[in-house]
C-alpha cells in the first residue's frame, strides 16, 4: 500500500474543505446535484465516447495499482536469471526448455524457450520485445483515460457554469431563483477543476509511474536472456543487470 499516494489525496481534499471553512462556508454549499451531474456525467460520457469498453475496464482495473503498486523485485529476478544462466553453462541451452517452466514471467519463459530452441538471438529479441510494447501500451493507454477525464471536465465545468448562468439571466425577475443558478454556476467549476487535477490527472500520472518499475523488470529479461544465448558468464550477466538498477537509483537521485 502506497501510504504517501493515500495522504496526498485527502490532504489536498482536507486542505480545500478546510479553506472553505475557514472563509465562513461550509461543506453543504458544494453538494450540488446538478453540477456534479453536468460535471461527472458529462465527463464520464466523453471517455466513454473516446475510448472502447476494454480500454475503460483496463482503466479502472488499474486504479488500485496507483495505491498499491505492482510487485517488480529487480533483485530476485536478476538472481533468477543469473541461475539459469548457470544452468545454460553447466548442462547446455537446451536445459533452459525445462527449466522456462517454472520462470517468473511469461516474457521471460517464453524467451527461455526460444533460446532453448535455437531462435535467431535478432528474432528472440524481436519476439520479448513486441510482447513488452503491447502490454505497455495496453497500460499507458489505460492511463490516458485519467488524463482525458482530467482534460474534459473543466471544460464541462465551464459548460456547468454557463448553465447555471443562464438560468440565472432568465430568473432575474425572481430573486429567489437567483441563488440556485449561481450556486450551480460556481459548484460546477470546482467540481470540474477539483476532479481533474486533485484526482484524475494524478492517478494517471501514479500509475504510469509504478507502472515504471514493472517495465524495466521487462527490460532486464530481454537483456538476460541474449546475454545467456551469448554465452556470457553468470556473474558477468548479474553485473550488467544490476548496472539497470544502479543507473535508475542515480537517476531518480539527481
Amino acid at each position: 500500500m502506497d501510504i504517501f499516494a493515500i495522504i496526498g489525496l485527502f490532504f489536498g481534499a482536507a486542505m480545500i474543505l478546510i479553506a472553505q471553512a475557514l472563509e465562513g462556508g461550509n461543506i453543504g454549499q458544494l453538494l450540488q446535484l446538478t453540477a456534479a451531474m453536468i460535471v461527472i456525467g458529462g465527463t464520464t460520457g466523453a471517455v466513454m465516447l473516446s475510448f472502447p469498453p476494454k480500454v475503460l475496464a483496463k482503466a479502472i482495473s488499474l486504479v488500485k495499482d496507483a495505491f498499491i503498486p505492482p510487485v517488480a523485485d529487480l533483485e530476485a529476478l536478476i538472481t533468477e536469471i543469473g541461475a539459469y544462466a548457470q544452468k545454460a553453462r553447466r548442462e547446455g541451452i537446451i536445459v533452459l526448455e525445462k527449466e522456462a517452466r517454472n520462470a517468473s514471467d511469461y516474457i521471460l519463459k517464453m524467451g527461455l524457450e526460444a533460446v532453448s530452441d535455437g531462435a535467431d538471438p535478432t528474432l528472440v529479441q524481436a519476439m520479448m520485445e513486441n510482447q513488452i510494447s503491447q502490454q505497455e501500451e495496453e497500460v499507458m493507454t489505460a492511463a490516458k483515460v485519467f488524463e482525458s477525464f482530467g482534460g474534459y471536465s473543466p471544460t464541462l465545468g465551464i459548460i456547468g457554469a454557463v448553465m447555471g448562468l443562464i438560468q440565472v439571466m432568465q430568473n432575474l425577475s425572481d430573486p429567489s431563483k437567483l441563488g440556485a443558478g449561481i450556486a450551480v454556476a460556481f459548484v460546477a467549476t470546482v467540481y470540474g477543476l477539483f476532479s481533474a487535477n486533485l484526482i484524475m490527472l494524478p492517478l494517471g500520472t501514479r500509475i504510469k509511474l509504478n507502472y515504471g518499475k514493472v517495465f524495466l523488470a521487462k527490460t532486464l529479461m530481454v537483456e538476460g536472456v541474449l546475454a545467456i544465448q551469448a554465452g556470457e558468464s553468470p556473474a558477468l550477466i548479474e553485473r550488467k543487470l544490476r548496472s539497470y538498477i544502479i543507473e535508475t537509483k542515480e537517476t531518480k537521485e539527481e
